[in-house]
């Protein structure tokens, strides 16, 4: 069965319908309470580049799950419709097709950072390891 509607076509049309925002216009608000970022990617990426401090992890396969108050899997912290979820991956895509999905469910609080981790990392974003972070918990 041939592909009628390609990964590209799919990512350009999320980010049409999807507010984008740049590394720098998240940074400037980094230390605001009505902000959360949120991490969709694997686990192992987690592990192996390291994180956004303050981000909250949630895998782009939960994603759905976590996030709808009805799902025996929902998150609490996503109930906060005072704060502003804008999702990141490793360049993008992930998160602007997850952004849109997210859109499609309701939700009107969520945005997506223009090249992702790779662009927040190459910008000087700040950034820290899941051992630096379990050791800020612990």
């Amino acid at each position: 069965m041939p592909i009628t509607r390609g990964y590209r076509a799919l990512v350009d049309e999320a980010m049409a319908h999807v507010r984008t925002y740049s590394v720098a216009q998240v940074r400037e608000r980094l230390e605001r309470p009505d902000l959360q970022l949120v991490d969709i990617r694997d686990v192992r990426e987690l592990q192996a580049e390291g994180t956004v401090p303050g981000s909250y992890h949630a895998p782009r396969g939960m994603l759905e799950f976590w996030v709808d108050p009805e799902s025996p899997y929902f998150k609490k912290v996503f109930a906060d419709e005072g704060k502003e979820f804008v999702l990141f991956c490793g360049a993008g895509w992930r998160s602007a097709l997850a952004a849109k999905a997210l859109q499609d469910m309701g939700m009107t609080n969520v945005a997506h950072i223009d090249g992702g981790y790779t662009e927040w990392v190459k910008q000087g974003g700040p950034t820290e390891t899941l051992e630096q972070r379990k050791a800020k918990k612990g």
